[in-house]
């Protein structure tokens, strides 16, 4: 099991030796026991630092923040910044480095084992509790989780209350660390792309069912690109700001403003923003299920991400984030690849 207190010994050391500027990590929320990530940089507040079943932000986002922040500053801090990875974070934090928006020598990393298990999925705890609110949830014995209700402990199986990229998940412990907690338990899910190949089982008919309805709820809020560590453009074709419009703009200019998608949460662009979003995050996303944990409606967008994932491994035999030297999936190729995917 993961020591906290070996992690927040060594933030403390960062911080009191001026190592880090700061430690992203986990901390107690102020609703019922969830972690929330917080930069911790004064090295007394190293002891607030948790690591449990509810520490469900992949913090890769916040080096992403972090790099923007100090590009805007004429004197940034060039001290690294330490972060607490889980398995998915790390993967995130690869592909960061393959495709050279961070250097290695930018971060620390405090590396966290999620073992047996993962963290949880706040709907199904919902769910399972009846809307009572839980005081507290850990990491039991064997991979369970513990949660306890108005003092009551109780005792759930993982395939109840885990996220579900964590009951699919095949690496649950860092695959690039500077300082390691835990254990690398190797768990094999039994069937990582299940939901994938039960959607492709119906009929195209019935497909087209379901993602309309899917896609007939979102709101265009764009949750799921704000919590997105691979979403880090300075500008999204979504929402172009080198052609914004103003009120002098003639309208001639207005014609040639090139406008992929509309705003306006109509079916046929909420299914273009999403294809063109999973289209984008090929190759690079590293199914932390962020996207799907924020939006509002619930929406499966994992499930796109899923599918584009497995074909990157049937057809080219690659797996985003597992190691920050190899070359993207986009950027390569070999003359042995296949080319049955092309008409």
């Amino acid at each position: 099991m993961v020591k906290i207190s070996d992690v927040r010994q060594e933030a403390k050391r960062l911080l009191e030796k001026g190592k880090v500027r700061g430690v992203v990590g986990y901390v107690p929320g102020t609703r019922g026991g969830w972690a929330i990530p917080y930069l911790i940089q004064e090295a007394e507040r190293a002891e607030q630092l948790v690591w449990d079943p509810t520490c469900v932000h992949n913090l890769a986002l916040f080096v992403v923040e972090e790099k923007k922040e100090q590009a805007k500053q004429k004197e940034p801090d060039k001290r690294p910044l330490a972060v607490m990875v889980k398995g998915c974070d790390s993967r995130a934090i690869n592909v960061l480095l393959q495709e050279k928006f961070i250097n290695r020598e930018e971060v620390v990393l405090l590396g966290v084992s999620c073992e047996n298990s993962g963290v949880v999925d706040r709907r199904k705890i919902t769910h399972l509790l009846h809307g009572q609110q839980a005081g507290e949830i850990r990491f039991g014995d064997n991979g369970n989780i513990v949660v306890v209700v108005n003092s009551e402990r109780r005792i759930f199986d993982p395939q109840e209350v885990l996220a579900d990229r964590c009951l699919e998940c095949q690496y649950n412990f860092p695959v690039v660390f500077d300082y390691f907690y835990g254990e690398k338990i190797k768990k094999t899910p039994p069937a990582p792309y299940a939901q994938v190949e039960k959607l492709e089982s119906f009929s195209l008919e019935k497909r087209r069912q379901f993602w309309e309805e899917e896609m007939a709820r979102c709101l265009r809020c764009y949750a799921c690109r704000s919590v997105c560590p691979m979403c880090y453009c300075a500008e999204c074709v979504v929402d172009p700001i080198s052609f914004a419009v103003e009120p002098t703009t003639t309208a001639e200019e207005k014609a040639k403003k090139i406008k992929w998608i509309e705003k306006s949460p109509l079916l046929s662009e909420n299914f273009v923003y999403h294809l063109v979003r999973a289209i984008h995050l090929a190759g690079r996303c590293v199914d932390c299920g962020e996207c799907e944990r924020v939006c509002p409606e619930g929406i499966s967008i994992r499930l796109l991400n899923k599918k584009l994932e497995r074909e990157a491994l049937r057809l080219f035999n690659y797996v985003a984030g597992t190691d920050s030297q190899a070359p993207s999936l986009l950027s390569t190729f070999q003359e042995t690849d296949p080319e049955d995917f092309i008409w």
